[in-house]
């Protein structure tokens, strides 16, 4: 049975998201707010994260950020409800760490789909997705444990998203990887699926490259919606 903290204002939908969840095996806990959902994250561990943005005193994007800092809940997956659907704040939801993001209004179906993916990811046995003790590909370095990526002598520190992302490429080196298999592995999506989500992500860890190495191309985008890993080898 996997523990859900949902954090949500609407008690409504609090109410909504807890039966649908239950009803699935799922042991759900909730709060209304921010610093409640945070007390509760540090008391009860859960296997998963669900926030709604627009909350009184603390938004989402300030606790899931809260989250993410914090290196004991750093690889507790978060699928963020909001309203707010335009890419930008896909993209800022993304740079505080968000895995997932389900806009509002929802159908309950399509939420339990993503809380499967999610929670199926940690353990996952998805050769693309297998978690190596630690991945080195030419000046590359993939830490599992730590969720960080090293090139050189600079690391970066990885979302659980990102990580996935940078493994799969790598366990397919020497290969161009589709969108569709970023959204079929990763999310559980359909491989039709919403891509501009892969796209997102792919700008964002690509940002967090460039600070550790600067200028540099590790991840190329090939025409026809696929990427490709082209790190540098001695």
């Amino acid at each position: 049975m996997s523990k859900i903290l949902v954090t949500d204002d609407d008690e409504s939908i609090l109410e909504l998201i807890k039966i649908n969840l239950e009803l699935s095996g799922h042991n759900v806990i909730c709060a209304q707010n921010a610093i409640r959902s945070y007390a509760l994250l540090q008391q009860e561990q859960p296997d998963l994260v669900i926030i709604d943005v627009m909350m009184p005193e603390v938004d989402g994007f300030t606790l899931a950020q809260r989250i993410r800092n914090n290196p004991d809940f750093d690889n507790i997956p978060i699928l963020m409800l909001t309203a707010l659907g335009m890419l930008e704040d896909k993209i800022k939801g993304f740079d505080a760490g968000v895995d997932d993001y389900l806009v509002k209004p929802f159908e309950i179906e399509e939420l339990k789909l993503r809380v499967r993916a999610l929670l199926k990811r940690g353990n996952s046995l998805l050769p693309s997705l297998a978690k190596p003790e630690i991945h080195t590909i030419g000046d590359l370095t993939l830490d599992p444990d730590n969720l960080t990526l090293t090139i050189g002598s600079k690391t970066a520190k990885l979302t659980p998203t990102e990580f996935d992302i940078i493994n799969i490429l790598m366990q397919h080196y020497g290969q161009t990887v589709q969108s569709g298999v970023f959204l079929k592995e990763i999310w559980g999506y359909n491989e039709n699926d919403d891509v501009e989500t892969v796209r997102v992500h792919i700008r964002h860890l690509r940002s967090k490259i460039e600070k550790i190495a600067p200028k540099s191309k590790y991840i190329q985008t090939v025409y026809g919606g696929g990427y490709k890993l082209n790190p540098t080898l001695s």
